[in-house]
């Protein structure tokens, strides 16, 4: 073969070879990091959604926690990780919208340093205290803040998690104060909610449920526009009449993304079987009676969601100085 012939094979094979590895996709083992530790929201989504792609697709889906930084070191790790699509991130509002306002030097662009796979599902937030409080509600729960300033604590998963900026964000809304506890995570946040160390949480409904139906936790109120169909006497913050709450709406959101340069025809293989997964009615039950909406959608209205809660929390975080360890 010539110098040419040489030259051409080495170019063919470098064009064929991704196809073909796009065309046996997947062929080992799928990786999706869930950036906080185990028992959370993402952890229970990616798991249920994991054992659903891996019974359809044949390979293991391996759920790996990287907690820390409030979920932006497990991102910053997907986003340097190859773009082959075996390894993805259950990403969140707060890795994907929030931290960009929250961390001056984050090492990743949720924009530019990923692929948008799949908008996975929705969660409302569930507000809860511990059942010691003589507080039912709302507007009994605001009374109390107000006659306590300054003595109830609340926990989150980080500085500038989700469920961080969505209690700094009902501060705002009912001019309260109350103390926050960043923990490395959203389970120890709650396990020590339910052990009475701190007086509230208000994070995702799946780590909320189990707590508040074993009695473990009192759930004052939802963050949602309308009632939890698997909490439907729980009212919304927006229902409550409390000054500064109509309109109130503060829920998390997960999905899946993958470092940028991912093939787009692995995306969307990856894209059809998340939403393929998620009409699954068994999927979609579960999902409900944990809380959370399953919300399939193309990798575009999954961008356009990132770029829009961006700017939605930016003014957030700056009102309520919320600042990265």
């Amino acid at each position: 073969m010539g110098k040419c012939g040489v030259v051409l094979a080495c170019a063919w094979l470098s064009w064929i070879g991704p196809v073909l590895a796009q065309l046996d996709y997947p062929a080992k083992p799928i990786r999706i990091v869930v950036p906080f530790t185990p028992g959370g929201s993402p952890d229970v989504l990616a798991r249920t959604l994991g054992q659903k792609i891996s019974q359809a697709w044949g390979v293991a889906v391996v759920v790996e926690n990287i907690a820390g930084a409030g979920g932006t070191i497990g991102a910053d790790r997907v986003a340097k990780s190859v773009p082959d699509g075996y390894t993805l991130l259950m990403g969140h509002v707060g890795t994907l919208a929030v931290a960009p306002a929250v961390y001056p030097q984050l090492p990743y662009d949720p924009i530019t340093s990923f692929a948008p796979v799949a908008l996975v599902a929705k969660v409302p937030n569930v507000m809860a205290v511990h059942p010691s409080l003589p507080v039912r509600n709302p507007l009994e729960w605001v009374n109390y803040l107000k006659a306590h300033p300054g003595q109830v604590n609340y926990g989150s998963g980080g500085n500038g998690s989700a469920a961080h900026l969505a209690t700094e964000y009902f501060k705002l809304a009912t001019q309260t104060l109350v103390v926050h506890v960043p923990y490395r995570g959203t389970a120890p946040a709650v396990a020590d909610a339910v052990a009475g160390q701190i007086q509230m949480v208000f994070t995702g409904a799946p780590a909320i449920i189990p707590m508040v139906k074993a009695g473990k936790l009192k759930a004052i109120a939802v963050s949602s526009a309308q009632r939890m169909p698997s909490m439907p006497d729980i009212p919304t913050l927006a229902e409550s009449g409390v000054k500064g709450l109509a309109g109130f709406e503060a829920d998390q959101w997960y999905g899946l993304v993958a470092p940028a340069g991912t093939p787009v025809e692995i995306v969307k293989k990856l894209n059809h079987i998340t939403n393929q997964s998620l009409s699954a009615p068994e999927i979609s039950t579960r999902l409900q009676s944990e809380g959370a909406i399953a919300t399939p959608q193309t990798p575009q209205a999954f961008g356009q969601l990132i770029q829009s809660e961006i700017k939605r929390w930016r003014p957030v975080v700056r009102s309520a100085n919320i600042q990265a360890d």
